[in-house]
């Protein structure tokens, strides 16, 4: 039979099995099994392992040593607990069940206390949420050297646990407990001092001991303190008790306390519960969005399709190379139709592409969607999938419009979809995510370079237009330079509007001599050769060469057979090199087998090529 095993984290991190300790060598293995157990049942990929592992700065030779920390892990773990360490592409996942972890224990013991506390059973959720902030030993993840672990995962811990200690609390009032939490009550607060459901439940404890005088105080206090550091009235619960108690109001008797709200809020306060909550995460849109009117109307006639109950989600995929303005478009768009949406738009920047960050794991996001949408901590579901079905239950029958910023392929956005007809979903993404198109039906809108006269206008927007009117040809040319590319026309705008006496020629004549370190912003996000690197550090080493080698062929057109020559390929491997180019939008297919490369993408791969070495002869 094999030996039970336990995984400790609300607390030290400690292994038991067979009623003895296992010993895990300390170091990064450490922080290799806290964030393998702290996301059980998931997969975490060897990129987020190395990232978690080095502090955001992994070396090289990362995907290596992680795999040899995997080993060791294993050995240390010994026959019980290595099986539940598995391989699982793209990295690991720790399997356990929610009796050998302390955490999914926690779990599962507040969900059941929350659900005892909705029945109005208050000895029993009063009882298990006693029994789950036992199982808290001290600060969790102890002993693992992770400060990123420690910021990723340790306020979400602590949240689960006040939140906990809040309902237990609540729990012992309504069984007659008031004086006895009173001093526990007033460390809380203490402790929390923005936090109002402690204050509240504090209030509500002095009033039925007999200290109204005291409770009016307390919300003097809280009141105080939210102007003071928040610039905030208190809510409208607490600003509801308050009255409450300066009326004596029978409701606040423990007579009169029922069964808890659906949500968390104040034992025995009498009223309605809170209106569900509708998210509003749309970040601002572009100041000076210009052009694209075809594409904006395309997405908006999909939302004019007539549904009906069987319909699937309307999905739309926006696709196109860094820089092309796929941000601005989704986000111009959203603010656009937002009104249409009035059960709230979600928001999340997926982090696909970017400056050594890893992509945001489906579960990460999730959850912050389950939190905009009134989930609190303590009761969200212990894995993926069962996140994904609450999410999915959330939205169903609701109108909603979720926005997913920047993804790196379709497996991370498939989690995240809705099932709900009365939802709408745009995606931006530098690769295709042709797997979207085929499997879900989704929409692709693929973005091309501003033409001409869009480009000229962006411009406008952004300068003086006596300035403009007074080197039209250096404009043009300025326009010219930048190929169209919005990101390239924003940053000269940009700093032309920061030169205000500098002549429009001059700047020309400074990026047609060098055009990428013209465009350098100093700022990852709108610095061109930075976000072209992005994309770039995603090809595989056949694809990344004959980037480099299109970039010195002269002439536009490119074929198939031309490609292959270039590159010493049979045309097999140059036909994947350059659908993979494709997908990647570092280069664009015109016709069936015919693509072509952009100037200033030919600029990056020039520059590339002269830094590294071509595909061997």
């Amino acid at each position: 039979m094999e030996a039970r095993v336990e995984f400790c984290l609300l607390g030290p991190l400690v292994v038991r099995s067979g009623g003895g300790l296992v010993p895990i060598p300390h170091g990064k293995q450490r922080t290799l099994l806290a964030a393998l157990l702290a996301n059980a049942g998931e997969v975490i990929a060897v990129d987020e392992l190395a990232e978690l592992l080095w502090e955001g700065r992994p070396p090289l030779s990362a995907r290596v040593t992680v795999q040899n920390y995997v080993k060791r892990l294993r050995q240390a773990l010994g026959p019980a607990g290595q099986a539940r360490l598995r391989t699982h592409r793209p990295g690991y996942l720790m399997e356990a069940s929610a009796d050998e972890i302390d955490l999914l224990r926690f779990d599962a013991l507040c969900a059941d206390g929350h659900a005892a506390a909705r029945q109005g059973d208050w000895a029993r959720a009063a009882a298990r949420l006693r029994t789950a902030l036992s199982l808290w030993r001290g600060q969790p993840f102890g002993g693992v050297p992770s400060e990123l672990l420690a910021l990723t995962e340790g306020p979400r811990l602590e949240e689960m646990r006040i939140d906990a200690l809040e309902a237990r609390i609540d729990a012992e009032m309504h069984l007659g407990g008031h004086r006895e939490v009173i001093t526990e009550l007033r460390r809380l607060v203490a402790a929390e001092r923005l936090r109002e459901r402690p204050r509240g439940l504090l209030m509500l404890a002095l009033y039925r001991a007999g200290r109204p005088a005291e409770a009016l105080a307390e919300y003097r206090d809280a009141r105080r303190t939210l102007v003071q550091e928040l610039g905030l009235e208190p809510g409208p619960r607490l600003r509801q008790l308050h009255q409450q108690i300066l009326a004596a109001d029978p409701g606040l008797d423990l007579a009169a306390a029922g069964p808890a709200p659906d949500t968390p809020g104040i034992a025995g306060m009498t009223g309605p519960g809170p209106r569900p909550v509708v998210p509003r995460q749309l970040p601002a849109a572009v100041a000076h969005f210009t052009g694209r009117q075809a594409e904006l109307n395309a997405l908006t006639r999909q939302l004019d399709q007539p549904s009906g109950p069987g319909d699937a989600v309307t999905i739309w995929t926006v696709v196109g190379t860094a820089g092309i303005g796929k941000t601005a478009l989704a986000l111009h768009w959203a603010h656009r139709v937002a009104h249409r949406f009035g059960d709230g738009q979600l928001y999340a920047n997926l982090r696909g592409f970017g400056p050594r960050v890893t992509p945001a794991a489906p579960g990460e996001v999730i959850r912050g969607f389950l939190g905009a949408l009134g989930v609190p901590p303590a009761s969200l579901p212990a894995t993926l999938e069962a996140q994904a079905a609450r999410y999915r239950s959330l939205l169903a029958g609701r109108r909603m419009l979720v926005v997913l910023d920047n993804a790196r392929d379709a497996e991370q956005v498939r989690p995240l979809l809705p099932g709900s007809p009365g939802c709408a979903v745009v995606v931006t993404s530098r690769n295709q995510l042709t797997g979207l198109v085929v499997a879900e039906g989704a929409g692709r809108l693929s973005l091309d370079l501003l033409p001409g006269p869009s480009a000229a206008e962006l411009l406008a927007r952004r300068l003086d237009p006596a300035r403009l009117s007074a080197e039209p040809g250096a404009a043009r040319e300025l326009i010219g330079l930048c190929a169209g590319l919005p990101l390239a026309l924003a940053v000269v705008a940009g700093r032309a509007a920061g030169r205000p006496d500098v002549p429009l020629g001059r700047i020309v004549t400074e990026l047609r001599a060098a055009r990428l370190d013209a465009l350098a912003t100093g700022e990852p996000a709108t610095d061109l050769r930075a976000v072209l690197s992005w994309s770039y550090g995603g090809l595989t080493p056949p694809a990344a060469a004959m980037f480099r080698l299109l970039g010195l062929r002269p002439g536009l057109d490119i074929t198939v057979a031309s490609a292959a020559s270039l590159a010493r390929m049979d045309p097999r491997q140059a036909r994947a090199a350059l659908g993979e180019l494709a997908r990647a939008h570092l280069i664009e297919e015109q016709a069936p087998g015919q693509f072509a490369l952009y100037d200033l993408l030919r600029a990056y791969a020039v520059e590339r090529a002269g830094a590294e070495t071509a595909i061997p002869a």
